[in-house]
């Protein structure tokens, strides 16, 4: 497995790893409309190329290097609160869920922390999402619990979980 920077031109890929991850990932979780809703707002073309101007705001896409294939994506930005690198997005396609790809992108980023000053990672997880169990095991905490309204009618009902660098 290789993390390869993403740049502009691979926003269309983003995209559509976001989508294909996303349908499966929330299926029966959240309504289809909200999984389009939210695909439109946090994915547009407008909105990446924000996150990708910011200094601070890094996304990698994750790639097979076995098969020549993309498998997903990690974003995440350094410095959101004090000391502290927010997990914006960590998606893989269901089909390689399973395989290490995601352990292997935490592990990227807990080691990213070291460009930075920040001792800690922060993220939030659906509240029936299974990626929690996940986060569990890649020893990250549940801290708080949200209901955060992303308008149109539609909520976010999340834990919002930490990992601490034990230094």
């Amino acid at each position: 497995m290789k993390l390869i920077e993403a740049k502009e031109k691979d926003i269309p890929l983003i995209q559509e790893l976001a989508r294909r991850s996303w349908e499966n990932a929330y299926a029966g979780i959240i309504s289809d409309e909200q999984i389009n809703y939210m695909l439109g707002e946090m994915y547009s073309k407008e909105e990446i190329s924000k996150h990708l101007d910011n200094p601070n705001y890094h996304y990698y896409l994750i790639f097979n290097e076995n098969n020549a294939s993309f498998e997903g994506f990690i974003g995440y930005e350094h410095g959101y609160e004090p000391d502290t690198t927010k997990l914006h997005r960590i998606y893989l396609v269901p089909e390689s869920k399973g395989k290490g790809f995601g352990k292997r992108a935490i592990d990227f980023l807990k080691k990213k922390l070291s460009e930075s000053n920040d001792i800690r990672i922060i993220l939030n997880v659906n509240k029936e999402n299974s990626a929690r169990k996940f986060y569990e095991s890649q020893e990250f905490k549940v801290y708080n619990e949200m209901v955060l309204d992303i308008g149109n009618g539609f909520v976010m009902d999340d834990y919002q979980m930490e990992y601490l660098i034990h230094k």
